[in-house]
């Protein structure tokens, strides 16, 4: 695979599991997160592979942006841009929990805007590009409990078709990663002690394939929307475990 592949949220979960799968597979990787600890781990597990590390907090632009000037400055070019950071703290709307508004605003849609804005200019200056944002089969269904971050969800599916419409001329793809169930660390930003202990059980336990996918599943739906031929954009893909009722 003959891409330059910029991952934001590649600490942990889905965006881990893409960045190994895509280095495996030839591309150049940068990542990028918060936690650089994580991500020299990744690093020093793939001896083999190009990866560029970079420690960025989404939710503040000049880090968003220096991911992606070290990544033209180490190869040259950004040819995939996947927005994968989030958060999922969820509550009734009477909890009145504005911190966690504010951070699933902040992470969910901020973050995404952030990764567009540094990433465009330079995919309009190339006349190609590739976007691809994390979304949630949350931004299709709202479950109670689930409202503000379902609103998130729903804000990158407009976001992102908004982007397609404008910058389709300029060759730039854009897809939206929707999963259900997958087993990452996702549950942990959950504050909600109920719901906590309910994704926990599901998350931890064995033997739950038909209600939970792993990341490296999810990773090869992202594998497969990149390596498309150039007049082929796969704008959303819905990626549920078989047994997932919502």
């Amino acid at each position: 695979m003959d891409k330059v592949v910029v991952i934001m949220g590649a600490s942990s979960g889905i965006g881990a599991a893409t960045a190994k799968l895509l280095a495996s597979k030839g591309a150049k990787v940068t990542i990028a997160a918060r936690r650089m600890n994580r991500l020299e781990e990744i690093k020093k597990d793939n001896p083999d592979s190009d990866i560029l590390a970079v420690e960025a907090d989404v939710t503040k632009e000049k880090e968003v942006q220096n991911v992606i000037d070290k990544t033209i400055e180490k190869f040259g070019r950004v040819d995939v841009l996947f927005n994968n950071a989030g958060i999922m703290p969820v509550n009734n709307l009477d909890q009145i929990a504005r911190d966690e508004w504010t951070n699933m605003l902040d992470i969910n849609i901020k973050g995404v805007l952030n990764g567009i804005a540094a990433a465009l200019p330079i995919m309009k200056k190339q006349k190609s590009g590739h976007v691809i944002t994390t979304s949630s089969v949350l931004g299709y269904e709202v479950l109670p409990g689930y409202a503000a971050y379902s609103g998130t969800k729903y804000a990158v599916r407009a976001i992102m078709e908004g982007l397609r419409q404008e910058e389709h001329k300029n060759n730039i793809k854009t897809t939206i990663i929707a999963p259900g169930s997958v087993k990452t660390e996702l549950y942990k930003s959950v504050n909600n002690s109920e719901v906590h202990a309910g994704l926990e059980k599901v998350m931890e336990a064995s033997g739950t394939q038909m209600e939970a996918l792993q990341p490296e599943e999810i990773a090869q739906a992202v594998a497969f929307v990149i390596d498309t031929p150039s007049n082929m954009a796969v704008n959303e893909m819905v990626i549920r475990p078989t047994g997932q009722e919502v």
